[in-house]
């Protein structure tokens, strides 16, 4: 009998894909949400037209009062905010037996890292201003809805209603909500059992309520306490002014650690976030999970 690959499997080489599996992640979606992004490299003054000025009925040969408009400013990027920075070393004994791609693999790595990073500090509560971009749920002058209990759909009409008293134009509004309070409010069922928010069959991939985009992320943080709570929000996102220094930029350092015999990839970037019309953003708080 001939000596084959099935009988003599010590004396095959190992096959391995040549292919890397990814692992299931989210994909960043603050900036996809339609922020207006202005490139600087440097602190950013937005100039602002402040409340409206008194109007008022002038009879004839009679004095037209004055109006004195006020100004305000948005400032972004100031020269202390801190940059997102990371780096990978590797010998350059992996670099060449490698079976991928080494180099686009960390890259690719690293650049989704930084970005999941920036997503979640955009959609977080923390931050200054100063040293660190302020998240969302941190922005000061916005509009608060106190939820005190399990997220409704009432509290979505609520929350609307908040948005329209401050003319926010409803066609630019999105919601942010992690995946459990969407799960939840799609649960609702009417008297009848039927489910009160309907998918529509015959609309491409993505969620609505109430007319509005749903943008899903569970980066969104709960509030710690006892118990823990919920947060979900409705913005416009056409009001909200983003700073980019840099985008997700890679460097090769081929150099830099060459006593080693290593080479490594750097990834870094920059932003800042702020609200240009405060009031067009409705943080709904306290939702019980």
């Amino acid at each position: 009998m001939a000596v084959g690959t099935t009988t003599a499997t010590e004396l095959t080489q190992e096959q391995v894909a040549k292919i890397l599996v990814k692992p299931l992640e989210e994909a960043a979606k603050f900036l996809a949400a339609g922020p207006r992004i202005f490139d600087t490299n440097s602190e950013l003054r937005i100039p602002k037209l402040g409340a409206p000025t008194t109007v008022t009925w002038v009879g004839e040969n009679e004095q037209i009062p004055e109006a004195n408009p006020d100004f305000d400013e948005v400032v972004l990027l100031p020269s202390t905010m801190k940059s997102l920075k990371t780096l990978t070393r590797y010998s350059n004994e992996l670099a060449r037996q490698s079976v991928v791609a080494l180099d686009q693999a960390l890259k690719d790595r690293l650049v989704t890292d930084v970005a999941a990073k920036l997503d979640s500090q955009l959609f977080g509560a923390s931050g200054d201003g100063t040293t660190t971009p302020q998240g969302l749920f941190a922005w000061a002058g916005t509009q608060t809805l106190a939820i005190g209990g399990a997220l409704e759909l009432d509290d979505l009409h609520d929350a609307e209603a908040l948005a329209l008293g401050e003319n926010v134009d409803p066609a630019q509004l999105r919601w942010v909500m992690t995946s459990r309070e969407l799960i939840d409010l799609r649960k609702i069922k009417a008297t009848d059992g039927n489910y009160i928010v309907q998918p529509d069959v015959t609309a491409t991939g993505g969620y609505t309520l109430l007319g509005h985009p749903v943008i899903v992320t569970n980066r969104v943080p709960d509030l710690v306490g006892t118990p823990n709570t919920g947060r979900a929000a409705l913005v416009d996102f056409s009001q909200v002014a983003v700073a980019r220094d840099m985008a997700p930029t890679v460097k090769i350092l081929d150099q830099t650690f060459g006593d080693y015999d290593q080479m490594a990839i750097r990834v870094v970037c920059r932003y800042d976030a702020k609200p240009l019309n405060p009031e067009a953003v409705i943080k709904l708080t306290g939702i019980t999970i």
